[in-house]
């Protein structure tokens, strides 16, 4: 099973994407990792991504989900996801693809991004990606608040996982 953690920046990704590895005893990555200098760049500039700019990153990531799964590894990743499409170039054509949005509010994702330090994301960015966000519903994702707190986001997952009868 490959778990995605995603949502705008602010939403806690990286968190509950190690906290989920954690809890699953299996390995976390980055998605964030995978962006080429030139897209750091463009986002801590504050000029937003393009989806030219996006393509090569998301194959990138599907690429590492692809070894994750050659192997039988169980693992989580984190991505934005903001689009459908983009979904779809990391889900493929598998059914052991789960993504969880971590959906929050502009205001407490604001603020979470005005707190943050040493991040390369340009936070007046913040209004461009929810612009850009096609939510997936409950078919497509586990939906999960972000003021709830990491344990309980993660304690929500875990529920949901089992809901669905999906094996970790």
């Amino acid at each position: 099973m490959i778990l995605i953690a995603m949502g705008v920046s602010g939403a806690g990704k990286t968190r509950i994407g190690e906290l989920l590895a954690e809890r699953l005893h299996c390995s976390f990555t980055d998605g964030d990792a995978f962006h080429s200098a030139a897209n750091k760049k463009k986002m801590h500039d504050g000029i937003p991504l393009t989806d030219d700019d996006r393509w090569p990153w998301l194959r990138t990531i599907r690429a590492a989900i692809d070894e994750k799964q050659r192997a039988h590894e169980t693992a989580v990743f984190t991505c934005s996801s903001l689009k459908r499409s983009y979904r779809d170039i990391l889900r493929g054509a598998d059914r052991d693809v789960c993504f969880v949005y971590l959906k929050g509010t502009f205001e407490v994702l604001h603020a979470r991004l005005g707190a943050r330090t040493g991040h390369f994301f340009d936070p007046s960015l913040l209004q461009s990606q929810l612009d850009t966000l096609e939510e997936p519903g409950a078919e497509e994702a586990i939906v999960v608040n972000v003021e709830l707190t990491p344990e309980q986001i993660v304690d929500e997952v875990m529920k949901q996982l089992a809901t669905r009868g999906t094996q970790a």
